[in-house]
């Protein structure tokens, strides 16, 4: 199944047969205070450097998120959007759950755009799936509900089922949800890796949409958050995940080898391309 997503110049496909789509997570203020401090300041050019560092590095698409406590996201968002489109070539994911944050940046964001994101809670599949319809975009559909982050990979599956559903009563098609099985913390809960790569297993199955991660939740408050995020990486596509939100200056080249180790690389030719970029930029 593919997911096509579109800038004025650029299509991005995300596909379940196909190799792993990046999502630049960098255009996000939390945790980023000089990121935060940027849109407080009108400082741009920041964002402008964040958006093309990360082409460059080996996103296909860039999450944009201005959520920072005290802004006004309704205008602000529509600002960064112009700003990032002008700057890169690559399709926007699109970071909040606010309807009139979205409906306000929507109609200036170039192309089909991806929203980040909708869940199984009545209030989010009633105020936002109309505007994913309306816009023509797709979306990331998140396992939760009105009852929290279930703890076991078959409620997570039931969700994806129930956000597949509503969806296609709008007439958005199966093609344009791709489902994101949610990744905890393993520090917290032992398991929790192993009940989203079950959930990816599953929905895979069940569905047989794309489905999407934010991989570097799994290692928050341990020790080598790069080496349980990489290798947490290598099982979910295994699994069946086909794009993930991640930082693509740290783990493009071990996406890339994920993909030659699948069978998506002939002949090696992107990793060893992407390989070369690297060392020709540390030159």
């Amino acid at each position: 199944m593919k997911t096509l997503l579109r800038s004025e110049t650029k299509e991005i496909h995300l596909d379940t047969e196909g190799p792993i789509v990046i999502i630049g997570e960098k255009i996000n203020p939390t945790g980023h205070k000089k990121l935060a401090t940027a849109y407080k300041d009108g400082d741009f050019k920041y964002v402008r450097a964040l958006a093309s560092r990360q082409i460059a590095a080996g996103a296909d698409v860039l999450d944009i998120n201005v959520g920072v406590p005290g802004m006004d996201e309704v205008a602000m968002l529509p600002e960064v959007v112009k700003i990032v489109a002008s700057e890169v070539e690559a399709p926007l994911c699109l970071d909040s759950a606010n309807p009139d944050v979205l409906a306000a940046a929507l109609p200036l964001t170039p192309g089909k755009p991806l929203i980040n994101s909708v869940n199984g809670e009545e209030a989010s599949l009633n105020s936002l799936l109309p505007i994913v319809k309306d816009h023509n975009a797709a979306v990331i559909g998140l396992t939760m509900d009105d009852e929290g982050i279930p703890n076991d990979a078959e409620t997570r599956l039931a969700i994806a089922g129930k956000i597949l559903e509503r969806a296609a009563k709008l007439g958005i098609p199966i093609e344009d949800v791709v489902i994101d099985p949610l990744v905890m913390a393993v520090g917290a809960d032992s398991h929790a890796a192993v009940v989203t790569i079950r959930a990816i297993q599953l929905i895979r199955q069940e569905f047989g949409v794309n489905i999407n991660l934010g991989a570097s939740n799994v290692s928050f408050g341990l020790p080598e958050r790069q080496t349980i995020n990489e290798a947490f990486l290598a099982l979910a596509v295994s699994a069946g995940a086909t794009c993930v939100i991640t930082d693509p200056m740290k783990h493009t080249l071990t996406i890339r080898a994920i993909d030659m180790l699948l069978g998506r690389d002939e002949y090696a030719t992107r990793y060893i391309g992407h390989y070369r970029a690297l060392a020709k930029g540390s030159n």
